[in-house]
């Protein structure tokens, strides 16, 4: 069988297929995979890129029935079960997962996709972390920064990885000038939050967001709700109002979509977002033996829920899970039994604000806040990275980045961020 995309949804797949009665192939375009969450870490350079992503061999090196295979897979022959990549011999399938995930959404907004900074991609991270740094550098050596729009900065999306941008954007800035010897004055630094609905984290229970709002406001973030976007140029920002932010580092988290990835290209129906629909089951309408899981997919919520219908959040709990139930129905397949539909169990949302600052909202309406909250989303981000090198290191930053409010990794390498995952360790 061959599992398109090593996300969260193809590992966990992959992974509970381990030593079973099937031979495995994962492809992906990159030979490592990335613990999303902490992208923003590396953006706002308190992780390395090496610290977040983990080679996919080293996870499935000793596993004599999964291989790996890096390509970026171009279509595939369903009459004939073929999956074809850009390189190589093609891929003969009795089972496909389709895990291939989303890309950043646009919404059409001139000049988003251009002057914007996504944040999907260890490749976004790493450049928006560049970036960030040289943005720094000029400002203090430009006699007017401020006008130049050197010192503003602009996010657009209050979910959670909005959220998590902009306060990580004031702790870099703040320790940048208490520790990295900057001469501009930090409170002409403006951090802008800028979102079309009126709170944020429309996901969350309102107390939430007010809190988020609260936190948010007091490290200096100007929040802009119920404000669209209506262009971006390379210099300033427009609102839907006329008015103009200059800027030169616009940070995109307005959402993500389907289109424009592997799976939009394999002739398969899609609902909203271009995500594919499936049954039930997670099975693709009209093939047998095809999945699509993660965010690739319009997963249903399943029986239990109280919208069995509605579809799941884009989220790494939906990916794994689902990985895991594609992942059993194939097996259930070659044993001679039916499959089962999908069904979602809700562990949870959070979001970290900074420093002693998350909300952890569990699933029977429960919110923890403040410093509990903050310490609750470090524990399960570290069981959930992958590689015991990773989580020491991530801890280690995290404790001494606490305990001396000092900076992160932040030189500006010029180079491809596949380098710098090549040669970090494997744990």
């Amino acid at each position: 069988m061959v599992i398109v995309g090593a996300g969260f949804g193809g590992l966990a797949a992959a992974w509970q297929l381990r030593n079973k009665p099937v031979e495995v192939t994962i492809v992906d375009r990159n030979n490592y995979h990335t613990f999303l969450p902490l992208l923003y870490e590396v953006a706002t350079a308190g992780l390395e890129p090496g610290d977040v992503a983990y080679p996919i061999r080293a996870v499935f090196g000793k596993i004599s029935n999964i291989t790996f295979r890096l390509g970026t897979v171009t279509s595939v022959d369903w009459d004939n079960r073929i999956v074809r990549c850009e390189k190589g011999e093609p891929l003969a399938y009795d089972s496909v997962i389709v895990a291939s995930g989303a890309a950043a959404r646009f919404f059409g907004i001139p000049g988003a996709a251009q002057f914007s900074f996504p944040l999907y991609t260890l490749a976004d991270a790493r450049a928006l972390r560049d970036h960030l740094l040289r943005e720094l550098e000029e400002a203090d050596n430009d006699p007017d920064p401020e006008a130049s729009g050197l010192l503003t900065f602009v996010v657009v999306g209050g979910g959670p990885t909005g959220v998590e941008v902009s306060g990580a954007l004031a702790e870099v800035l703040d320790s940048a000038v208490r520790h990295g010897g900057y001469k501009f004055n930090r409170s002409a630094v403006r951090i802008v939050l800028i979102d079309g609905l009126d709170r944020l984290l429309t996901s969350f229970k309102p107390s939430a967001a007010q809190y988020t709002e609260r936190t948010l406001t007091s490290r200096g973030i100007d929040l802009k709700l119920g404000t669209m976007v209506s262009s971006i140029e390379a210099d300033y920002v427009e609102l839907s109002d006329g008015t103009r932010i200059a800027t030169r580092t616009v940070v995109w988290a307005g959402g993500v979509s389907v289109e424009g990835t592997v799976a939009s290209g394999l002739g398969l129906g899609a609902g909203p977002l271009g995500r594919l629909l499936v049954n039930p089951d997670l099975s693709i309408p009209g093939h047998v033996g095809a999945y699509a899981i993660g965010d690739a997919a319009a997963v249903p919520s399943g029986p239990g829920s109280d919208d069995p219908e509605a579809l799941c959040a884009q989220l790494a709990q939906v990916a794994i899970q689902s990985g895991r139930h594609a992942a059993h129905q194939i097996l259930r397949q070659l044993s001679g039994r039916p499959t089962e539909p999908f069904r979602y169990k809700d562990k949870g949302i959070m979001a970290t604000i900074g420093r002693r600052a998350a909300v952890t909202q569990f699933p029977r309406g429960l919110l923890v806040k403040g410093t509990p909250g903050w310490l609750a989303w470090l524990g399960l981000h570290l069981v959930y990275l992958i590689g015991f090198r990773n989580k020491i290191v991530v801890l280690t930053n995290w404790t001494w980045r606490y305990l001396s409010w000092g900076s992160g990794p932040r030189p500006v390498i010029i180079g491809d961020v596949e380098d710098v995952v090549s040669h970090s360790g494997r744990g």
